[in-house]
């Protein structure tokens, strides 16, 4: 029997169509691509809590996902807006309901701030298409997630915003020197929750158009670069390390939670 996920979009339908108009995938779709990888056997929903008007015909029905992925998103976990209220709500909801949630980027934040915890504007810089030296941690190497990954790898990456404080009886799995946090599983209600802060679902040629995509806010209100020619160097650094990237590497995190939902 095919395994049932809910995939939840963050990103606002605005920056989707953005994304669209520019050939751009938007982040479920770049999921999608990754989850059937490695299988067809899976019965994929999607559901935007921020603009969805069935959020409550989905809630009734939400005990019959085996499993749960939430992506990225351009958004600020401590920007109070209503868009944003009602994502962290909706994870509320699902801790109450699906057992194995696979927290990415924007997806841990959220799982982080619904169970307690607190997301802050990174004190250490960002990611801008790439976080290197991620380091598996001694709990980490024995944790399912990272079964079969080297211990020190590079990864896609996008991110300006951190976990400062992790929920009660957290175990952070894997740091880097930009995010304390790249990785932890914590349970809360009937949820267990593998967060990531980078994503090994998204390729590298799609960071690099992100990054092309978002170049003057990276300068002029990000002020993460401060020419377009500290960004194509940036570039190049990003296509370099592609080049030696193997893609079941880079999704391993992906297929360890897929083997894990199936097993359990």
């Amino acid at each position: 029997m095919n395994k049932k996920i809910l995939i939840v979009e963050g990103n606002l339908k605005e920056e989707n169509n953005n994304f669209s108009k520019n050939g751009i995938p938007t982040h479920t779709e770049s999921l999608k691509e990754s989850l059937f990888f490695f299988t067809n056997s899976l019965d994929l929903d999607v559901v935007n809590p921020s603009s969805d008007t069935n959020i409550s015909s989905i809630i009734k029905n939400i005990k019959k996902y085996d499993g749960l992925i939430w992506g990225g998103s351009a958004l600020s976990i401590y920007n109070d807006t209503i868009e944003i209220r009602r994502q962290i709500e909706f994870m509320k909801e699902c801790f109450k309901n699906i057992k194995s949630i696979l927290a990415i980027c924007w997806g841990m934040q959220v799982a982080v701030t619904a169970a307690g915890g607190e997301v802050k504007k990174s004190n250490n810089g960002a990611h801008i298409g790439i976080a290197q030296n991620i380091s598996v941690n001694e709990n980490g190497i024995k944790f399912p997630l990272y079964k079969n990954k080297k211990n020190i790898f590079n990864s896609p990456a996008f991110n300006f915003d951190e976990v400062a404080t992790t929920p009660k009886d957290s175990t952070i799995l894997a740091s880097n020197k930009v995010n304390k946090v790249q990785s932890l599983n914590f349970k809360t209600g009937t949820s267990e929750i593998w967060g990531l802060q980078y994503h090994p679902e998204i390729t590298y040629d799609k960071m690099i158009r992100l990054i092309k995509f978002r170049k003057d806010r990276l300068i002029n209100v990000r002020k993460v670069f401060i020419n377009e020619n500290e960004i194509e160097e940036h570039i190049n650094l990003i296509e370099e390390e592609n080049k030696i990237t193997e893609k079941s590497s880079r999704l391993r995190e992906l297929q360890n939670w897929l083997d894990y939902i199936s097993a359990n």
